[in-house]
């Protein structure tokens, strides 16, 4: 979006509601608002595409400041996949899969289509525990469990690169013996070779895809029906079109019910509905198995009987009552030090300063430690900034920001104003 092209004539932001189009790190952008902004600057359309648009999105479009054009049906013949919400409480799971995925995967697999399992979790599994004395092995210089790769018999923490052999015994015990918990798509390979010996299988991750080449070869491979079995992440959520793919199975959704993000839900939905797509894209109808601890929760309930524009109607209500965007407007200063004390002393120097520029319109929420409150050594803090209009919090911005720089605490601190916040 910032390349110096010519004569630009029309922009396109395919997958627009895609928060990895948020650039959270030195020059902080949306590169979908940004290709708004250079659209405009330029006097050409900017076309959004996303079967999920985002909730922003979607009010500017209700609003009539977009054009809003719908495609009320899939390509071709393909009709919308059947989708199963599988309750997985009080009953029998081998390692994550319920009997009624297995069973439905080999329906798809005699019938000689393809499967793919959905699994937003990689490596073998997400925690090594100790079982004398329930110690788990920690990242440490972040607050997080390290992540054991069996592939590479390692522990990995997924925030900030540190790896080691994982140990004999537990290093608090010294005698306990280490159980792997939880699911990676590591350990559905595993599982899976069980299951299917004879069924060609392949898992697409970070890990198994670093190569160069490599995902565009795996995604060749899949589309020629090299393998009938397909694990991955996020990697193949969406953009992908493989017509034999007629049965999707997401392992696990719940972990995106409890979050302390306002838009999990959102993002949890636009998940669900994009992974279903790859399923059923050609000629036979798609299934989807989606399991669950909490089958009767609002969100899922409503997937079952609702369209994406209903959810979201549902969503936006939501954010109005309790005034989250895109009724309101966001502001996130961060700040992280080798000391929590120097990080949380300049954000409460900052707040002092918000209070008493006197605008009873803005909300100031904090400072708190972040969610990952401690990563790659550094403790991390942030206050957040809420108002109703826009052109509020940019008047405060500008006048905030100078007297940020002249703070002698943040000379101790890395700080900084993310305007818009997607994380």
């Amino acid at each position: 979006v910032l390349a110096p092209v010519l004569n630009l004539g029309l922009i396109i932001v395919d997958e627009e509601h895609d928060p990895s189009l948020k650039q959270q790190e030195g020059f902080r952008y949306h590169a979908r608002d940004l290709a708004i902004l250079r659209g405009q600057i330029e006097g050409c359309p900017v076309l959004l595409g996303s079967a999920t648009p985002a909730l922003e999105t979607l009010v500017h479009a209700d609003s009539g400041k977009y054009h809003h054009l719908k495609l009320t049906q899939r390509a071709g013949d393909a009709r919308p996949p059947q989708l199963h919400l599988v309750n997985s409480c009080r009953q029998e799971m081998v390692e994550g899969f319920s009997g009624f995925l297995i069973d439905k995967m080999r329906q798809h697999l005699e019938q000689g289509h393809q499967v793919l399992l959905f699994l937003n979790r990689r490596g073998y599994a997400p925690i090594l525990l100790c079982h004398d004395c329930g110690a788990t092995l920690d990242c440490p210089r972040c607050d997080a469990h390290t992540t054991y790769h069996r592939t590479f018999n390692e522990l990995r923490c997924h925030h900030c690169g540190y790896h080691s052999p994982p140990p004999r015994h537990c290093p608090q015990c010294v005698e306990g013996k280490l159980l792997p918990l939880g699911l990676g798509t590591q350990k559905l390979e595993s599982t899976l070779q069980g299951y299917f010996p004879n069924e060609p299988l392949i898992r697409i991750d970070r890990d198994s895809m670093s190569r160069k080449q490599a995902l565009p070869d795996a995604l060749n491979a899949i589309s020629r029906g090299d393998f009938r079995i397909i694990i991955g992440t996020q990697m193949l959520a969406k953009g992908h079109d493989f017509p034999n793919i007629t049965l999707v199975g997401m392992i696990n959704v719940d972990q995106g019910l409890f979050s302390t993000d306002f838009r999990a839900q959102e993002r949890l939905a636009q998940q669900i509905l994009q992974v279903s797509g790859r399923a059923g894209r050609g000629k036979a109808q798609g299934e989807v198995v989606i399991q669950t601890h909490q089958p009767q929760h609002p969100l899922l309930q409503s997937l079952l009987t609702d369209n994406y524009r209903q959810i979201a109607a549902m969503l936006l209500l939501e954010r109005q009552e309790i005034n989250w965007p895109p009724s309101s407007h966001l502001a996130l200063i961060r700040a992280s030090a080798h000391t929590a004390g120097d990080a949380q002393q300049f954000l409460k120097e900052a707040s002092a300063a918000c209070q008493n520029m006197d605008s009873c319109q803005l909300d100031i929420l904090g400072p708190v430690a972040a969610p990952l409150a401690r990563k790659a050594g550094r403790y991390r803090y942030q206050l957040l900034l809420r108002a109703t209009h826009r052109n509020l919090l940019h008047a405060t911005l500008n006048q905030l920001i100078p007297m940020l720089r002249k703070m002698k605490s943040g000379r101790k601190a890395r700080w900084s104003v993310d305007v818009d916040p997607v994380d």
